[in-house]
Parts: structure tokens; C-alpha cells; sequence
């Protein structure tokens, strides 16, 4: 990261000395400009679309708004428009927050298609307004004021400006509890809701946030053009110009859309030269998109960054590093075993059918506050889908879910999360393409906007990260892409990750499904360190001597039932239970399999 801010910031001196050494040369600042305007609206897409993954085909809307609005308010106010295109990023920003608290609630082509039918739609108001925008006619704009030996350069500079404090901004985004919530959404919305992200939130933020600086470059285009109609400010072909730049260079990047934006800009300046008609243009693009989406799906940047890391892996090895960790949350002291106090999660007469298939019917469960609470069953007899119920996965058909005498079934999943409900899950969801520390520093144990732009890198929160890190002995892979990490590692990742989120209770599922014994021995250590300093955990696991090991209750679910309940050593010697591992139509065809479960349970 640091070699590629040190190329940018060589290339931005050279533009910034380009119109100083080569003043009397219009053409190409006309041509970098142009370059510029793009390189902002492709960066600040990358928001939305690149951080978040929510994929706008619309985004040419703000620069339309931006610069309609600095031509208004020239026209009607006689003010020069560079003095008013700000005003132009805020009504984007309004306009853009309309659209968003409606338009994020809708997920996949979904949101693809109505962000279309906005611009469309602001095309056909801007042609039909004519009081306002003087409609299919256009407007026209003053010259600008100063000499014509200057030309460009004005332009240029204002451009280069704008394209530096869009890149600043996505910067900063990224490097925020804000921008790690956005990669995490792309990856996985329904994880992202589960350690506290307010999906809703952040998309909605998000999508405001990249359309103020193409608002206010549509302002100062509309100064640049000197003429304005609704065809060319609501173009459907410039939002598509803008994904292709995006996608070219690498989406999701900081710099990735500004290359691509250059790249673009420039191939379309070309075929303007050389290709003789508007149409060779749109061929041009056309091709240009299919041609990235089958060859170069992540982009230049991405893909040379891939292929830097094939030609220099790292090696990522387990290490025993372990560490203190000290509670920020933690109760004083556990209330006594008796006390009405002491239930902590309460799960009562909860149902939860599939069309015809009951999967929990009716379970009444409690989780003491302080305890490590197994849930055993086989397989099939609803222990996920009750994780699910409790954290929001699924809402339940019939019953209530209490957590710390509040009821929570009723509540979003991060707001189960701000409470202290925090989970893993069987077949690890961390955000693989995210490093180790940003999967741990992304949940959000409140829903302050104070922790939302808390810096993600430096701080607190990155402290934070690193103390939990070391407490599962992986702060040394801090850095790492968290895919590269062994399945056990994984593990341990996402159990620092739901400790981000200071929870009071955990439910683990399946923590030891595919794990060596090695990892499966540090896990164990870590489960009864967190659990002495006051956490409580409700542990779904079919490794019985595991869950004799930790856990001081079990309840045993059978076909979405509880069957039993009581000290882990009591059930495995019970015959119901004994039987529901094996099933009730055994027969001495199953002996082999009987076998191998009644083992299991003894």
C-alpha cells in the first residue's frame, strides 16, 4: 500500500506541473480533464458499488442534478456557477438520500433496474420542466470570465482538485469501522448484520456519500460545456462509462477506479478522433465491457496485485502466541445458580415450521448468566435454526426469545448484536478477501455514529483488535488475507471476531467441526479463559467428551424438540437420548452406524 501511495503521489505532481510546463497546449488539458471528471464519478461509484457491492447503473443521475443545479442558480441569480456547483453536490446528497431510504431495501437486479429508471426518469422531468431547465432547449450558460489565453487550465486544476479530495474521502471511508462494514456487507450482508453492522445504515450513508463530489463536478462541467440540455446530463451511456471504468481498473480499490478512469477516458477520446461517429463509440464500450468481464473480472490493479502475491507469498504458519485480554463489559460477579436474575437467554415455546416440516416445535430453553450451556442432537433436529431464531436469522412462527429480560425476537439482527448476542457459525462466514485485523475490528458492539467512523486501522479499535488477536494466538497474522488462514484458524479469527463485539453471551456452532487437535486444544483454552472472565456461551457440538469437557448443563434437541436437559455426564448415559442418536427405526442393518453413535454419546 505504501509503494502505490508513493506512485500516486508522483503522478499527481506531474499533472499538477503539466499545464505549468506545456501552458499553451488546450487539446490534452481538455483531454486529462475530461479524464479527471471521470476518474471522480468512477471513484466515488466505488462507494457504493465497489465497497459495498450494490452495483448502480444510474450513478450519471448526480452529475445531471449537480450541474442542472449550478445552471439554474446561475441563470435565475446571475452568479457565476463555479460559486454555486458545492450547492449542486448537496442537493445530490438530498436527492440521493430520498432515493436511498427507499431503493436499499431492495437487494440484486432489483436495485439495478430502479436505479436506471431514476435517471431515465430525471431525464423525462428535466426535458418536461420547462419553467425550470427551459427542457428539450437547454440552457445556456456565460463564457467563462477570464482570458482566453488561459483556456483550460482553470478547469483543469478545479478537476484535479475535486479528483484528489474524492480519493482522500474514499480513503478515509475505507479506512473507518464504516468502510470495513461496507466490504463486509459485499461479502456477506447477513454476517455483516450479526456483529452489529445496521446494513440498512450503512448502505443508505454509503450511497449518499459517493454522489456530493460528482454532484459538484456536474456544477462545474456545466460551467466547462456552457450548455446544458436533459439528454446529455441524464446520458444512460455516461453511467455505463462509469462501471466500465470502475470494473477496468479494479473495484473495490482505492486507486482502481481512477486508473480505470484515465484508461477510459483516454480509449474514448481515441475513438472520438479515430472512430468518426458516436456509434463506434458505443461499440467501442461495449466491447470494452464484455472483453473485462470475460478476461479481467477483478481489474488491472487487483489482478497485478494477485499476481505480485503468487510471485511473493507469505507464509502463514500457527504460532502459540498467546495474550491477557481485558474485558471491557464484564459483570462483576455471576448472581446465584437460584436466583430468577441468573437466566440470561429465554427461550420460551418457539416454533418454527418449513411448509410441512416442524424443524423447532415449541423449545423452552434457558441460558444461565455466567454458565457454558451445551445443545446436543443429531443431525437434522433444529440446533442451527434455533441459533438462527435467537439471533435473527429467521424470525420465528410462534413463542418469544428473552435475552437479559429484554424480549429481542422482534429485533433486527445487529440490534440483538449491540445488546451482547454475538455467534459463529458451523461452516466458518469470515470475509475472506479482508485481512485478519479488518474481519476483527468490523463488528460494531453499538450503534453510535462515533463507532461507525472510528478508525478501523489506528486506535482504539484497532488496539482492541490486536489484544483479541493475541488472545487466540494469531496476532501475527494480523495482516494477512484471512482466506489464506487454515479452517482451525478461521475458526479462531471468528471467534476474536464476535468478541469484538463485547458480547455477554456466545453461541458457538459446531467450534470444533474440522479442526485439527492441536487448534481444537487452543480453542478449548480460549472458550474457558473468556468464559471465567464473565462470559456465558451456548455451545451447539457433536463431539460429546468436548462438551462433557466445557460445558456444565446440556439440552439435548430431538426433531425440533428438547427431550432432556441436565449435566453433560447424566445425558450420555440416557436412554432417550441414547436413542435419539440412533433414531427410532433402527434395525441390525444400522449396526454398523448404531455403533459407531452410541460410542459417540458414551
Amino acid at each position: 500500500m505504501k509503494r502505490s501511495h508513493l506512485i500516486a503521489g508522483v503522478v499527481l505532481a506531474g499533472l499538477v506541473l503539466y499545464p505549468v510546463v506545456n501552458p499553451w497546449q488546450p487539446y490534452p488539458q481538455g483531454v486529462l480533464l475530461t479524464a479527471f471528471l471521470l476518474a471522480i464519478q468512477a471513484s466515488s461509484w466505488n462507494i457504493i458499488s465497489g465497497y459495498a457491492g450494490y452495483t448502480s447503473l444510474g450513478h450519471s443521475l448526480f452529475l445531471g442534478l449537480g450541474a442542472y443545479t449550478a445552471a439554474i442558480l446561475a441563470l435565475h441569480l446571475g452568479v457565476n456557477p463555479l460559486w454555486v456547483a458545492p450547492l449542486g453536490g448537496v442537493v445530490a446528497v438530498v436527492v440521493a438520500l430520498a432515493i436511498g431510504l427507499v431503493v436499499l431495501r431492495t437487494r440484486g437486479h432489483a436495485f439495478v433496474i430502479i436505479t436506471i429508471a431514476m435517471l431515465l426518469a430525471a431525464q423525462i422531468l428535466a426535458a418536461n420542466a420547462r419553467g425550470l431547465t427551459k427542457g428539450s432547449d437547454g440552457i445556456t450558460l456565460e463564457l467563462p470570465f477570464w482570458d482566453r489565453d488561459y483556456q483550460n487550465i482553470p478547469f483543469y486544476y478545479v478537476f484535479l482538485l475535486l479528483l484528489v479530495l474524492t480519493v482522500l474521502f474514499s480513503a478515509w471511508i475505507r479506512r473507518t469501522k464504516f468502510g470495513t462494514g461496507l466490504v463486509a456487507i459485499r461479502e456477506d450482508e447477513g454476517k455483516a448484520a450479526s456483529i452489529g453492522v445496521n446494513t440498512t445504515r450503512f448502505k443508505v450513508v454509503a450511497f449518499v456519500a459517493s454522489s456530493f463530489f460528482i454532484g459538484v463536478a456536474g456544477g462545474v462541467y456545466a460551467y466547462y460545456l456552457t450548455f446544458l440540455n436533459p439528454v446529455g446530463a441524464f446520458a444512460i451511456l455516461g453511467s455505463v462509462v462509469i462501471v466500465l471504468a470502475a470494473l477496468v481498473g479494479g473495484r473495490g480499490t482505492l486507486y482502481g477506479p481512477v486508473v480505470g478512469g484515465f484508461l477510459v477516458a483516454f480509449l474514448s477520446e481515441a475513438a472520438t478522433v479515430y472512430g468518426g461517429s458516436a456509434s463506434a463509440r458505443v461499440l467501442l464500450f461495449g466491447g470494452a465491457l464484455v472483453l473485462v468481464v470475460l478476461f479481467l473480472p477483478a481489474g488491472l490493479l487487483p489482478t497485478a496485485q494477485a499476481w505480485w502475491r503468487k510471485r511473493h507469498p507469505s507464509v502463514v504458519e500457527f504460532t502459540d502466541q498467546t495474550g491477557a485480554l481485558s474485558f471491557r463489559s464484564t459483570p462483576s460477579g455471576a448472581p446465584p445458580p437460584d436466583s430468577d436474575s441468573g437466566v440470561l437467554l429465554d427461550i420460551r415455546g418457539v416454533t418454527k415450521r418449513f411448509g410441512g416440516l416442524v424443524a423447532v416445535n415449541g423449545v423452552d430453553l434457558t441460558v444461565r448468566r455466567g454458565s457454558v450451556t451445551g445443545l446436543i442432537g443429531p443431525n437434522g433436529s433444529g440446533k442451527t435454526t434455533l441459533f438462527n431464531l435467537v439471533t435473527g436469522g429467521m424470525a420465528p412462527d410462534r413463542g418469544s426469545v428473552w435475552f437479559d429480560g429484554r424480549r429481542i425476537d422482534r429485533l433486527p439482527p445487529w440490534r440483538r448484536g449491540h445488546l451482547g448476542l454475538g455467534r459463529t457459525y458451523q461452516v466458518t462466514r469470515l470475509f475472506k478477501d479482508m485481512t485478519v485485523r479488518e474481519n476483527v475490528v468490523a463488528p460494531l458492539p453499538d450503534g453510535r455514529w462515533r463507532t461507525m467512523f472510528a478508525d478501523a486501522i489506528s486506535g482504539s479499535e484497532a488496539a482492541r483488535a490486536r489484544e483479541l488477536l493475541d488472545l487466540v494466538g494469531l496476532g501475527r497474522f494480523a495482516d494477512e488475507r484471512a482466506g489464506s488462514l487454515s479452517y482451525g484458524q478461521q475458526k479462531l479469527v471468528e471467534l476474536a471476531q464476535v468478541l469484538m463485539l463485547e458480547p455477554s453471551l456466545i453461541l458457538l456452532d459446531e467450534p470444533a467441526g474440522g479442526v485439527n487437535p492441536t487448534m481444537l486444544g487452543r480453542l478449548v483454552e480460549v472458550i474457558g479463559e473468556v468464559n471465567r472472565r464473565g462470559v456465558t456461551f451456548l455451545v451447539v457440538e457433536h463431539n460429546i467428551p468436548l462438551v462433557t469437557e466445557v460445558c456444565d448443563h446440556a439440552v439435548v434437541l430431538h426433531r425440533g424438540s428438547v427431550i432432556a436437559s441436565g449435566p453433560p455426564e447424566v445425558l450420555r448415559r440416557d436412554p432417550a437420548v441414547l436413542d435419539a442418536y440412533l433414531g427410532d427405526d433402527a434395525s441390525p442393518a444400522d449396526g454398523a452406524s448404531g455403533g459407531q453413535a452410541r460410542e459417540e454419546v458414551r
